[in-house]
């Protein structure tokens, strides 16, 4: 059996599973990345897999890294989340593990893997949106990973959709995670709660009556349990992801679109609004099939699964 190994690199932990050509993870180890530096975070990486093929025989590595990735899939030019910069990753990493090192962005890894073994398998044509801290994605046209002349493609979050609009943390205004994110959700709770309190009553009461401890997982509870206000602002953020979701459509015409990430685990608080502001934004809606929007399938393990099917490929 072919087996490769997929490395899930974040800011605090490393997350490593050996995966079948099914999509099936066989074993997974986690490797905590304590006062991480570049260096500690490749030896990291190394250990992850030495543990694993101590015990299994594989053909490939693959890593997903939360950065800029180049275009050969071998350096990770840059990391907002972690101290690395240029770094040669196959490079360094492959003597060491003693296999194929392929190195991809975290969210291309992850649209790899939707549209593989989860919510985009069957069809050649996906767009995974993650609707996290901040928001990401990938894109698969026509069977293949859309990665870019340099590597760059997939960045959604910074489009910008609302031009002189709100501040953003890469330096620019009106960028689509402003309005579409986890952040986007919490600031605009935590803004409410203190110009309306009553209102929000319900949110400051599972944050202990501080605005400030208002954050994601609890508006999700409040909005399942019924309440009004959470699902007014769970609203307000899907719309603006459909409006972003019509535009996506009318540029690259994907057959479906996966939304992953924390929010996304709201369901169709966030995903029915996102289908309605979809609709009535698609440029002739009424005259061309429309896409399908979705739940991602494959959880915390999407990137560490596609970043090992990714290596499998010539």
């Amino acid at each position: 059996m072919d087996l490769t190994i997929g490395v899930d690199v974040g800011g605090t932990k490393i997350a490593a599973g050996v995966v079948d050509p099914d999509g099936r993870v066989l074993e997974k180890v986690r490797v905590g990345t304590p006062g991480a530096t570049a260096e500690t975070v490749e030896a990291g990486i190394v250990e992850a897999v030495r543990r694993l093929t101590a015990r299994h025989t594989v053909t490939a590595v693959g890593l997903a890294m939360a950065g800029w990735v180049d275009e050969k899939r071998s350096i990770l030019r840059f990391a907002p989340n972690l101290p690395m910069a240029d770094r040669p990753l196959k490079a360094t990493i492959e003597p060491l593990v003693g296999v194929r090192v392929v190195v991809e962005n975290d969210a291309n890894a992850a649209a790899w893997g939707e549209y593989r073994f989860g919510g985009g398998r069957g069809v050649t044509d996906v767009v995974l949106i993650t609707v996290g801290t901040g928001l990401g994605g990938g894109t698969v046209l026509e069977g293949r990973l859309l990665r870019g002349a340099f590597g760059g493609a997939g960045e959604f979050g910074h489009v910008r959709i609302v031009p002189g609009g709100l501040p953003c943390g890469c330096g620019n205004h009106g960028c689509w995670e402003q309005y579409t994110s986890g952040s986007a959700l919490v600031r605009e709770a935590r803004a409410l709660a203190v110009a309306e309190p009553d209102r929000a009553k319900v949110l400051l009461d599972l944050a202990g009556g501080t605005p400030d401890g208002i954050d994601g997982r609890m508006i999700t509870q409040a909005a399942v349990d019924g309440d009004l206000t959470a699902r007014a602002l769970l609203a307000e953020t899907g719309r603006w992801l459909g409006e972003g979701i019509a535009d996506i459509a009318n540029v690259l015409d994907p057959a479906v679109v996966v939304i992953g990430g924390g929010v996304s685990e709201a369901g169709d608080f966030l995903l029915g609004p996102a289908r309605a502001a979809y609709a009535t934004a698609l440029v002739g809606a009424a005259h061309r099939p429309h896409l399908t929007i979705t739940a991602a399938e494959l959880g915390n393990d999407a990137g560490l699964i596609g970043a090992a099917d990714l290596a499998r490929q010539p």
